[in-house]
């Protein structure tokens, strides 16, 4: 019996679906254990230091920290609602569907109903889980606005609106995470193959994005050493 093309999606598919989950229980473990390693943990001291800032500001000058908010209050918002309307669509092609709508293409994988269907309820999840997580993202913010422009500004309530905002900041970066999968989860539609070779490139892309690392330059009037050479003889 030989390996037909229907079982590349047996083969391919379930391994970058794995490289994807491996990197990203990769990256969750290094924003852990070592956050200043990775980009989110940057965003997230900064976050802190501006929240700080603003709160020692008095509340008649707070207004720079509520646009803030509220911008991204408006970002959640629109891609929440966009991905909602992704969900109806797929909901409707997905109670609605006949087969592979990509058959006239050539396509080197699994053509049948049930596989197709298989990729719509993942592409559905997808969207789905991205919906619930800028949800979430959007009660975060919305909380922080409120926190933002309240008179009390001791230490408690300045670390605890900084851990909304930082939460606000992590819904979003899992929505957007998710976002990737489900672009990935598209090439699936034209093969296993496609995503395969999708989700190693996505792989590479997002180390690069997530990885935090800066060479520390020299200040030109900084000093080398104790025993740097001046060119003045003892």
């Amino acid at each position: 019996m030989g390996f037909s093309k229907d079982n590349l999606d047996l083969v391919l598919s379930p391994v970058g679906l794995i490289v994807m989950f491996a990197y990203q229980l990769y990256c969750l473990y290094k924003y852990h254990r070592f956050p200043k390693t990775t980009v989110l943990g940057m965003e997230n001291e900064g976050k802190k230091a501006w929240v700080e800032s603003i709160l020692q500001l008095q509340l008649s000058q707070r207004a720079t920290g509520s646009t803030v908010i509220a911008s991204n209050i408006t970002a959640a918002t629109f891609l929440s609602s966009v991905c909602l309307t992704l969900c109806s669509l797929l909901g409707a092609w997905l109670s609605n569907s006949s087969g592979n709508p990509f058959r006239g293409i050539w396509i080197y994988g699994n053509m049948s109903t049930s596989a197709t269907e298989i990729k719509l309820l993942c592409l559905l999840t997808c969207f789905l889980l991205a919906f619930s997580c800028f949800l979430e993202s959007m009660r975060q913010f919305v909380l922080a606005s409120f926190l933002l422009t309240t008179s009390d500004s001791c230490q408690d309530a300045i670390d605890y609106a900084k851990a909304v905002v930082v939460r606000g900041g992590e819904y979003w970066f899992v929505g957007h995470r998710t976002l990737y999968f489900a672009v990935n989860l598209l090439l699936w539609f034209f093969g296993p193959i496609p995503m395969f070779a999708g989700s190693i490139i996505l792989v590479m892309v997002l180390y690069f994005h997530d990885t935090y690392c800066v060479r520390r330059q020299r200040c030109p009037h900084e000093k080398i050493g104790p025993n740097t050479n001046t060119g003045v003889s003892g």
